[in-house]
């Protein structure tokens, strides 16, 4: 998902006002489950996007909807509603986890595989990061069969590929040449 300059600054106010009451972490696990619930639910994001829902149903449907959220987060929703901007509200809640992370010292580390990780695999993957990253690393695990085995690591800006997929692409190459 492509973040908007609105996003990212709705994102930063609520992170120094969260950070100033003491709640940032509290306030970054309110938007985690905004997130998880955003996109697990086709039907709230149609809603939320909807231009012809009235600025109030969609208020009243995140406050009974997320109704035991910090004061931060309803005063989000609130400001929302005053600016007829629910739709950035998905991008909101993930850029307020990224900076939060970024805040702590936390880097998310992308590894996709053809099958869900194991265990094994995590601590293996973990092993890798820290001979160049000194940060605390979260794993998301993106399962993609296209790649057919093996894996492909993304941390911050830098990409390993380790996948079966590419190194059939790179024999084809190979092959043509």
């Amino acid at each position: 998902m492509i973040m908007s300059r609105a996003a990212i600054r709705y994102a930063k106010a609520i992170i120094d006002i969260a950070t100033t009451s003491g709640r940032n972490e509290a306030v970054n696990n309110d938007m985690k489950m905004i997130v998880e619930t955003v996109v697990s639910s086709s039907e709230l994001k149609d809603f939320l996007a909807n231009p012809v829902i009235k600025m109030e149903a969609k208020k009243a449907a995140l406050s009974e909807l997320f109704s035991n959220v910090q004061p931060e987060t309803s005063s989000l929703f609130h400001l929302l509603f005053e600016n007829k901007r629910f739709e950035i509200l998905e991008s909101i809640a993930q850029q307020y986890n990224l900076l939060f992370d970024e805040s702590n010292g936390v880097e998310v580390a992308k590894v996709t595989t053809a099958f869900p990780i194991t265990a094994e695999l995590q601590t293996k993957v973990l092993a890798k990061i820290a001979e160049f990253s000194n940060k605390k690393i979260t794993i998301e695990n993106i399962v993609d069969p296209a790649i057919i085995g093996g894996f492909i690591l993304r941390v911050g800006d830098k990409q390993y590929n380790a996948s079966v997929a590419s190194k059939l692409g790179e024999l084809k190459r190979e092959f043509s040449n």
